[in-house]
């Protein structure tokens, strides 16, 4: 019975986790239209934006990437063998992936923080989506635990990859005629 709180908990901060993963890129775009801006709006938004993020990453995502390993370790300790099938090594890989992305959005919070850029907010909207492919391939991959589905999976994941980049690229266009 304790096994099914543990991977409850670990699902609750995994999805506390994306949560918090995807609302920080939305304010890293937030922050870097708003270091665009003239000195009158860009000196009321900063600092708003800046405790925004700083609130959202310090007190939301990082204690819940912190928490997901932790709960996500104790339950594969309820399941070892699992770490000899291909699914959830592919899994595994993926969640490395998830937290390289996170760290990396460290790096350009902290650039931020300082009120440094180097990343248009079309390029930071990109960058949002990659942590939606990762969630997909995570969860197909935990829910199908089949190698050959994971095949199909890469293969809608590349095709949802493709209707995003499509979306952006459209409501990019969108935002520049109404302008």
């Amino acid at each position: 019975m304790i096994f099914e709180y543990i991977k409850s908990l670990h699902i609750i901060f995994v999805v506390t986790w994306f949560a918090g993963l995807f609302y920080i890129v939305r304010l890293f775009i937030y922050q870097t239209e708003a270091l665009a801006k003239p000195e009158n709006e860009r000196s009321i938004l900063k600092p708003q934006l800046d405790l925004m993020a700083k609130r959202l990453w310090y007190i939301i995502t990082w204690p819940s990437a912190l928490l997901t390993l932790i709960f996500g370790f104790w339950v594969l300790s309820y399941r070892w063998s699992w770490l000899e099938l291909g699914f959830m090594q592919a899994k595994l890989g993926f969640v490395f992936l998830l937290y390289a992305y996170h760290l990396f959005c460290h790096i350009l919070f902290k650039e931020l923080q300082n009120g440094k850029t180097r990343w248009t907010s079309n390029q930071l909207r990109i960058w949002n989506e990659a942590s939606t492919l990762l969630l997909f391939a995570i969860v197909f991959l935990i829910v199908l635990k089949s190698t050959l589905d994971m095949i199909w999976g890469l293969v809608g994941l590349i095709g949802l990859a493709l209707i995003l980049m499509i979306s952006i690229r459209l409501y990019k266009k969108y935002r520049t005629n109404n302008e």
